[in-house]
């Protein structure tokens, strides 16, 4: 019994008039799609620290209500933010999205007859600077 073997075609020719594409053309994509990716990728990451910037605030205030709930049930201010958590005011300390961090610069009462956490403020705020929430 003799064995099949297998003997490939040569490939069909091009019809009449038909090419590829030309390096020119592949260029002129190429720069298109550039131009679109540089109008493109500073919107997306605008959006991204947007997006944190809001976060952040949310978060301030969530700590802030906090802290004034502490204070109009308790009578003081929480010595620290852990004790927002203990007393179940917040379930966790917030993360600040700008450090990814649960750090936070307290403030204390200016009152010399008051302690613990009056306020709180970013460690960076959304400008660059230290200071983001307002009050």
């Amino acid at each position: 019994m003799r064995a099949l073997r297998f003997i490939p075609s040569p490939p069909a020719p091009f019809p009449a008039g038909a090419r590829g594409f030309t390096l020119i053309e592949l260029m002129v994509v190429m720069v298109l799609i550039a131009l679109l990716l540089t109008i493109a990728v500073p919107r997306y990451f605008g959006t991204i620290d947007t997006g944190k910037a809001s976060v952040q605030r949310q978060n301030i205030s969530a700590i802030r209500d906090a802290i004034d709930k502490y204070y109009g049930d308790i009578g003081k201010y929480p010595e620290t933010l852990q004790d927002l958590v203990d007393k179940k005011y917040l379930r966790s300390v917030p993360v600040d999205p700008l450090t990814g961090l649960p750090n936070w610069v307290t403030i204390v009462p200016t009152d010399p007859n008051l302690s613990g956490v009056y306020d709180i403020r970013s460690a960076k705020a959304p400008d660059g600077g230290t200071n983001a929430g307002g009050s």
